[in-house]
């Protein structure tokens, strides 16, 4: 058993795509129409083969309800490993991304949240090495 796909609700599936890829620097993966709403994937650039992050419509009002607590409570949604944090923090603060938390250079593991425009805050971390 294997994890091939995660998810994360979001409230446009358009605007997270774009945020995503254009933003985030994501890969598209699958982009299946499902009537109203589509199979939409991104995957990392450096794992295009590995896990697949489904940018998945908040629709159900369970969703929406978890989704707009958890964001009211500063929680992160989901986070992302990145290899050197000072790096990403400045090239995602230049294209506009809003940051809730900065970066503590200091900790054990280096952690900043951003809201992702479409629902959520995302956390990026760096493990010390």
């Amino acid at each position: 058993m294997k994890i091939t796909v995660t998810s994360i609700f979001v409230n446009d599936q358009d605007k997270a795509f774009k945020f995503y890829t254009d933003v985030l620097g994501f890969l598209p993966k699958n982009d299946v129409p499902l009537g109203t709403y589509r199979w939409l994937t991104v995957v990392s650039p450096d794992a295009p083969d590995g896990v697949e992050l489904l940018l998945e419509p908040n629709v159900n009002p369970a969703a929406l309800t978890y989704q707009q607590a958890i964001y009211e409570q500063g929680i992160p949604a989901t986070a992302f490993n990145v290899d050197d944090m000072k790096t990403e923090y400045e090239r995602l603060t230049a294209l506009g991304v809003q940051f809730k938390t900065q970066p503590d250079y200091n900790a054990d593991v280096i952690a900043a949240a951003f809201d992702d425009t479409c629902g959520n805050y995302i956390q990026l971390y760096q493990m010390k090495k």
